[in-house]
């Protein structure tokens, strides 16, 4: 079932401008953590292009591709922040996730009214009311469109990475710890993309 704006309508009436925030790349050996902001204008109605809009995990790279245009086009404003692996090592990626997600609220001009986030943890580092919603990525409509963004710019900046170091092929897992991905660290080590921090037990680390 499509995804609707049933939840920022609740929240339109005392709140104009919602703000919907989404992360991608916590879990990954290597990159960045990406998160986005999406506000769309207040009682938006999304066309029928925006069916496929809902967790940007479960979708196809051609759907996360299309809908990326979508909802640049249609949104009132967006903003996308990215939080390096060697920041993420230095204060740990909960903290560069957060810092991620603030910095793309920070970056919506003028300031959102609330925030809707999506998890069940957040710092905020503005005087701005928030939400955060466990699953709001395939629940509410501007958390899966802030997804998408931070998921289609985090792929693209893993392709790249590809390009430079080949023997990893970021190109596939984009720096996930899948099977093929070890055994390119236990090949090579690890490239200056990778978190030093993340220990693996497959390469013996502690």
């Amino acid at each position: 079932m499509p995804l609707s704006t049933t939840e920022e309508e609740r929240h339109w009436k005392t709140h104009p401008r919602l703000c919907g925030i989404d992360e991608a790349g916590r879990g990954p050996l290597a990159g960045p953590v990406v998160a986005a902001a999406v506000v769309f204008p207040r009682h938006f109605r999304p066309p029928g292009e925006f069916n496929a809009l809902g967790d940007s995990k479960a979708m196809t790279a051609r759907n996360r591709a299309r809908l990326d245009v979508l909802i640049r086009k249609h949104a009132e404003a967006y903003a996308v922040a990215v939080i390096d692996n060697i920041t993420i090592d230095r204060v740990n990626i909960f903290q560069a996730t957060m810092l991620a997600m603030n910095q793309a609220a920070e970056s919506i001009s003028p300031l959102p009214s609330l925030l809707l986030i999506d998890g069940n943890r957040f710092r905020p580092a503005l005087p701005i009311p928030y939400q955060t919603i466990v699953k709001g990525d395939a629940k509410v409509f501007s958390i899966a469109a802030a997804s998408v963004l931070a998921k289609t710019t985090r792929d693209r900046i893993m392709r790249e990475a590809a390009e430079l170091y080949p023997e990893y092929g970021f190109e596939r897992h984009f720096g996930y710890p899948t099977r093929a991905h070890v055994e390119a660290i236990r090949r090579h080590g690890r490239s200056p993309l990778h978190r030093q921090s993340f220990r693996l037990r497959q390469l013996g680390e502690k």
